[in-house]
């Protein structure tokens, strides 16, 4: 296909050779395959902030860090070169978190390189080698849906330990990519996660507490429609008090049971929680209808 403006530079600067097809379109970027040499890949182009419906809010962006100090003032101060500043941060955000969880061992894309808001990553595929379907387009049997919300409450725990929280898990930025076999055995289809420059500092964020909740919660919700005994599991305030008594690691064994212990009621807090959960809820059914 004939390539889009964007990608040009990178087929000038040899990054890519050609332009396979458009992979998809979302609330933030355009996906398309593109080929690398003999490998194909795939190449996400972030869109201008004003054509997103996702909103930079600044709960995700609290307290990012800027290395450039001008950058920074220009950003506090909303100037147009601030507001550059802010777009190209937002989208290097997540560049720097796919480096970092991959590091930690997080299933996610690798990424290959990052230029003029176009980020070259590896493409993740189904047994088949064809883009990988997303969680939302797949049905499982119960015995699936456990094994892989297990897998991805375990990735939630490895990402917290890295220091990163998604802020925006769910069944919509989840693949479920086709790991193959070791000397001919069968294969495994395991969850990757995608979609990351929303992701917060979970130490350096006031809002991570409640976004790691959310994430830990869409996957009940989710994979409960399968195996309705999640439903009634609270992995997410078991994490996360497991975190801040700086009990919490990889090998730590989670229950899925979690006792509030009594404490005032913080009313503004629960009305942020359910002013959350009804942006989550209009945002979850934009991604439905233009899925």
């Amino acid at each position: 296909m004939k390539p889009p403006a964007r990608l040009q530079p990178l087929i000038e600067e040899g990054l890519i050779d050609s332009v396979v097809r458009q992979l998809m379109s979302g609330k933030e970027a355009m996906v398309f395959v593109v080929r690398c040499g003999i490998e194909t890949r795939c190449a996400k182009i972030y869109k201008e902030a004003t054509k997103r419906s996702f909103r930079q809010a600044v709960d995700y962006t609290e307290n990012r860090k800027v290395k450039n100090s001008r950058s920074a003032r220009a950003m506090a101060k909303g100037s147009k070169f601030g507001r550059q500043e802010q777009e190209a941060a937002w989208q290097s955000a997540e560049v720097d978190a796919l480096y970092r969880l991959a590091d930690a061992g997080v299933r996610v894309p690798q990424p290959y390189n990052f230029c003029d808001g176009v980020l070259l990553m590896e493409l993740v595929t189904d047994a088949h080698g064809d883009a990988a379907p997303r969680l939302n387009d797949v049905a499982f049997t119960p015995e699936q849906a456990l094994q892989h919300h297990a897998t991805l409450v375990k990735e939630v725990v490895r990402m917290l330990g890295a220091g990163v929280v998604h802020g925006d898990l769910s069944e919509f930025n989840i693949l479920l990519a086709h790991a193959p076999g070791v000397d001919g055995a069968d294969g495994v289809d395991e969850p990757v996660i995608i979609d990351l420059p929303q992701a917060v500092d979970a130490a350096g964020n006031n809002h991570a507490q409640r976004m790691l909740l959310r994430d830990v919660a869409n996957l009940r919700d989710f994979f409960g429609q399968f195996a309705p005994t999640l439903l009634a599991t609270q992995f997410g305030p078991e994490i996360w008090s497991l975190y801040q008594a700086g009990l919490l690691s990889t090998d730590t064994v989670l229950t899925g049971r979690f006792e509030r212990s009594p404490a005032s009621v913080d009313t503004q807090a629960v009305l942020r929680e359910i002013d959350d959960a009804l942006a989550e809820e209009a945002a979850r059914k934009l991604r439905m209808a233009s899925a």
